[in-house]
Parts: structure tokens; sequence; C-alpha cells
């Protein structure tokens, strides 16, 4: 039987628009329920840079990620499990979501050797040389208790060729495979976490189904589209999000990784999706560029010295109830660890509440128009 059809009923869709792929949903995970669509803050290292636990609260987020590669390295195993869990180790109480590590493998190709056994790698830290299998990132992931945990995958780039892609596809199918029966000897034993399955298939159509086709085949609890968002121009993506959307069951639910844009999660729902992830609204934060419903804003910029205004006056966060872009501007150009603080909280608030906006527009039914009118408003920045 289906995991995904098992009588707990991990995912449940709620309701469909009547004009697009858009869905709203809900995940049932050991540290409650998460509402989809959904946008996970990244906490690579254990923590969403510049925000507390509180922070992550205050604005409503019920899931957030961490990565399986870092905290491997650093603080290392014997740390967590020490702790118990990533939970108790982080004081999270809500949903953790790991990533196997295989994008920072991808990212870091001049230290890493991939073969069917697994990926051999040198630590960005010291250099040190490390071996990780698919059933150890899996063991490892369940060390964790992650919530949701990821298969390990091999992610290619935008311009590999046929041949290459076809190659990283075959050990992502064969790695898929190792990686659900690890997950299944680890529920076994009681890890309640989930697994998913990754398709890749680089921009080639054919393997883009043979993969889905992989991961549908293995039954994880849900499916991530992966290989996108890697340097392609933003039609590519949409064609391909869309294409590999269409090719996954209704009854699992989809996750996109590696995206944090308005424009790119907005098309990311109406092709279906329901989870997504980026480190982009914390990392441009702190680089003083903010979100607005008039587009992106660039704190550093002169106009902002005398403008007393919030960074958005439509928006209910703490920050542009109680800030004004004119002290944010002050606090970013003498790089006071504040800015990043206030700039980043405003950020995650901004996707949230988008997000929360387009479930309710779904249940409405008007999801397109509600789209259509953010991004004509959204469509400059400043």
């Amino acid at each position: 039987m289906r995991e995904a059809l098992l009588p707990e009923t991990f995912f449940s869709v709620n309701h469909q628009d009547s004009a697009t792929h858009a869905r709203t949903g809900t995940l049932t995970l050991p540290h409650g329920r998460v509402s989809t669509p959904v946008f996970m803050p990244v906490g690579t290292n254990g923590t969403v840079k510049a925000l507390s636990r509180d922070d992550l609260n205050e604005i409503g987020f019920e899931i957030i990620l961490a990565n399986t590669y870092h905290l491997y390295l650093r603080p290392g195993l014997e740390v967590i499990s020490a702790a118990g869990s990533l939970h108790n180790f982080t004081a999270w109480r809500g949903n953790i979501l790991t990533d196997s590590g295989g994008f920072q493998v991808f990212s870091l190709a001049p230290f890493r050797k991939i073969r069917e056994e697994g990926v051999e790698f040198r630590s960005h830290i010291d250099g040190s040389r490390h071996f990780l299998s698919p059933e150890r990132v899996v063991e490892i992931q369940a060390l964790f208790q992650s919530d949701i945990q990821m298969q390990l995958d091999v992610c290619t780039s935008w311009g590999t060729s046929y041949k290459d892609a076809e190659k990283a596809l075959a050990i992502t199918a064969l790695w898929l495979k190792r990686a659900k029966q690890a997950w299944q000897d680890a529920a076994a034993e009681g890890y309640r976490g989930k697994l998913f399955s990754i398709v890749q298939g680089n921009f080639f159509k054919d393997l883009r189904q043979r993969s889905a086709g992989e991961a549908i085949e293995s039954g994880t609890a849900g499916i991530a589209i992966g290989g996108l968002s890697v340097g392609e121009p933003e039609e590519v993506f949409l064609e391909y999000l869309n294409y590999t959307a269409s090719l996954l069951p209704r009854d699992v639910p989809r996750y996109i990784m590696g995206i944090g844009t308005p424009q790119y999660i907005l098309g990311a729902i109406e092709a279906g999706i329901d989870m997504f992830d980026c480190v982009f609204p914390t990392r441009t934060g702190r680089n003083g560029r903010v979100f607005t419903r008039q587009g992106a804003l660039s704190l550093k910029k002169i106009e902002n010295r005398l403008d007393f205004r919030p960074i958005d006056e439509s928006c209910g966060c703490k920050v542009c109830r109680e800030y004004s872009r004119a002290y944010l501007r002050h606090l970013y150009k003498t790089q006071e660890i504040l800015c990043s603080m206030l700039a980043s909280y405003h950020n995650l608030y901004f996707l949230h509440d988008l997000v929360k906006d387009a479930r309710k527009a779904i249940e409405e039914n008007r999801f397109l128009s509600f789209k259509q009118d953010f991004l004509r408003s959204y469509g400059g920045s400043n």
C-alpha cells in the first residue's frame, strides 16, 4: 500500500481552485499540522539567520528547514544525538524538514566525487574527507528526528549534457531505492518522519518523465521537484515546473526546492505545488533589500534618507508598524546587526502573508485574479 494512502492521512487536499491547478491542503506531521501551500524558511545550521524561534512563531510558521550536510559537519552527530533530536537542540517546537545535502554536494563540485555507492567529499570547513551513502543520509535524518527528510540525489546544472543528466538520474534512482529501504528500517524502529523522493532529469522532458515515474513507483510520502532554479531563464523554469508538476499524482504533496521570490512562488502555486523554500528572503534582507507590494526596495538608496514611511504601508508586521525606511537605511549604512534582523523579519512575514492570502484566494476560486493583481502592482523595483 502506498504510504500517502495510509489511514493516518498524512496529506489531504482541501480545495482545488476552479481555474488553475492551485490547491490548498493539510500536512499532518509529528510536530503538528501544516497548511499548504506553504513557504518554509531555511535554517541551514539549525537557525533561520537573524531571527529567533519566537520571531518565527510570531509570524506563524509551522515548518522550517535545516540542512543535513552542514549539521553533520558542525556541530556533528554526537551533539545532536545527545540533545535527543534537532528540535531539542534548536528549541524549535514546530516541524522540521531536512535537506539531504545533495545540493550542497552539487555546489561544492571541486571537493566531491560521486559514485554508485555514495558521495565522497571534502569538508568546506577544514578539508577533512567524508563519505555519505543514501542509507547513511536517511540514518542521520532519522537521528535528527526530522519530520520530513529528503533522499540523497544528484542535482545537475543548466547546460548539462543529456548524457550527464541521464547518468545523474540513474544514480538518483538507485539511491532512492536504497533510501526507501533505509527509511523503512528506521520506521520499524519507531522513527515517525516521512521520506520524500526527488525528481531530477535536468531540462530534458523524457528524463523528467522517467524520474517522475520512478518517484511515484517508490511510494514515498511526498515528491520534490529538484534541478530547477539552477541558472535557467525564467520562461524555461516555468515550462519545466509546469511539465514536471503535471506528471505527479494528486494525492501526494509536491515540493519544489529552492524558490523564494513572489513571482516564482505564485507561479509554483498556480502549477499545483504545495511546498517551497529558499534562503533568498533572509539573504536579500541582510543585504538591505526588502519586499513591498510595489516591488523590491533597496534600503541603501539616498531617497530613503528622509523617508519616514514604513517599508510597506499595507504590511502588518512589527517592523512596518514601528520603524521607518530612514531608520532602516541608517542601520544598513552603519552596518548595525539590527538591520539584518528587521529586514529578514519583514521579508519572511511578507512571504508568509502572501502565501496565506493565496490560500484564501484558492478557497474562493479567485487565485488567477489574485496572482495577476499582485504581479501588476509588484512588477516594478525601486
